[in-house]
């Protein structure tokens, strides 16, 4: 059974045209990466994926349970405990130290972190590749990469079965991308979660090693990377 199911989905959301999307199927320890969502439509399918927001057709399934049967905000709440999420709606808090906004899904005594704390924190900063000796630094007065790190850690603290990427290359230089894409190899490589990736950015299209699939927005089709010149040419 795959991990994530789409079929001919449409929902309305405000823009020129309804977000559409045909087909998707995403097996546990897979990584797509979705090209062409803006900041908007990729909000969209995240909330869609999530459960947050239900498509007006077409129906969404992970791991076989349809997100339109989910009952209630307690089943909605155990419901997204499957995800990870890594967007700029996912607040950190910029006066806080690397460590503290590490800490933050696992607890809301920051000053100081709780001893027992200490230890899963080191550990998510070992996983993301953030150096033990910069843990104490105020968040606002690091590098784009950083905050990243920071942000992924904060996605990966619960062990979610899915990773939900919103253009994460947004800020990034070329050194950034190749770091961000090497550090998610290596991520998946350890756990086997399934990674969606939704970008605009063309050096997002393969990162961490994701199969890249071109979204058409009139019609929702998704199509392999190898018909990416053609898409491109017919917009």
């Amino acid at each position: 059974m795959p991990l994530i199911e789409i079929d001919s989905v449409v929902k309305g959301y405000g823009g020129l045209r309804p977000l559409r999307l045909r087909g998707l199927r995403v097996d546990a320890g897979e990584a797509v990466a979705i090209h062409g969502p803006d900041r908007a439509a990729a909000a969209v399918i995240t909330d869609l994926l999530t459960g947050t927001t239900l498509p007006d057709e077409g129906e969404v399934r992970i791991s076989g349970l349809p997100t339109a049967s989910i009952a209630g905000p307690d089943e909605w709440m155990a419901f997204l405990d499957r995800f990870g999420l890594v967007n700029d709606r996912v607040v950190l808090l910029d006066q806080l130290t690397l460590a503290q906004n590490l800490a933050v899904p696992h607890t809301l005594d920051l000053d100081p972190i709780p001893p027992e704390v200490v230890p899963v924190v080191a550990r998510a900063a070992d996983e993301v590749g953030l150096e033990r000796a910069a843990l104490d630094t105020p968040l606002a007065s690091v590098s784009p990469l950083a905050r990243l790190r920071v942000r992924l850690g904060r996605a990966l603290a619960h062990a979610p079965a899915i990773l939900v990427l919103e253009h994460p290359t947004a800020d990034l230089d070329a050194r950034g991308v190749a770091a961000l894409s090497a550090l998610l190899r290596r991520i998946r490589a350890a756990r086997p979660f399934a990674l969606v990736i939704l970008t605009a950015d063309d050096r997002a299209r393969r990162l961490g090693g994701a199969r890249a699939l071109a979204w058409r927005p009139a019609t929702g089709d998704l199509e392999q990377a190898g018909f990416l010149g053609r898409w491109r040419s017919s917009r």
